[in-house]
């Protein structure tokens, strides 16, 4: 029997839809801060040199990145308030990284003893590592997370924020387009 004849079977995975959600907001708001800190750093580089990026910039490794990121944007940013700003979020990305890493590379379980947590264990290097959750701390790290990717893209706050809103002049989120357009795509 051909696959698209069968019925679906999704099986409960034992993580509630708020939990899936979360995760998936944390999830995306990560990949933009890694994307943000990727072109920030490509921007340092002058094409005009022809030079070879370094390993770092073939974005295997985030940590990598992150470094040459500090050394080449945060380190070399001339407004010291926005300085600042950007090696405190160097540093909070490096402190969340590990649960960051939990939650994309564990194996997730739960126990009926314990139903409001979560909990995902990863090997690493022979450790074993668990790492609980529950709804709240899932809604505490996406907020965290959103504010990294807020300050490292606008060090200089909602004002810059608006400038470049306004310098761009129309602005129409995916979000928003979704809302007035329906499901319907640009390119459609």
């Amino acid at each position: 029997m051909a696959e698209e004849n069968t019925p679906l079977r999704i099986l409960d995975y034992g993580i509630s839809d708020k939990e899936t959600f979360l995760i998936g907001r944390i999830i995306s708001q990560w990949g933009a801060i890694e994307h943000e800190i990727f072109m920030q750093c490509l921007l340092t580089y002058d094409d005009k040199e022809k030079i070879a990026l370094p390993k770092a910039m073939n974005n295997l490794s985030f940590t990598d990145i992150l470094d040459l990121w500090k050394e080449r944007v945060a380190n070399k940013e001339k407004l010291k308030e926005r300085q600042e700003i950007l090696l405190q979020q160097y540093e909070n990305i490096k402190s969340l990284k590990d649960y960051r890493n939990a939650l994309i590379h564990g194996m997730w379980n739960w126990n009926i003893d314990e139903p409001e947590v979560i909990k995902t264990i990863r090997i690493r290097k022979k450790e074993i590592i668990t790492v609980k959750f529950k709804t709240e701390d899932l809604e505490d790290f996406f907020k965290q997370v959103a504010r990294i990717l807020f300050h490292v893209k606008y060090p200089g706050g909602i004002g810059e924020l608006m400038e470049e809103r306004m310098a761009r002049g129309m602005y129409i989120s995916r979000t928003g387009y979704e809302m007035l357009f329906g499901e319907k795509k640009p390119d459609e």
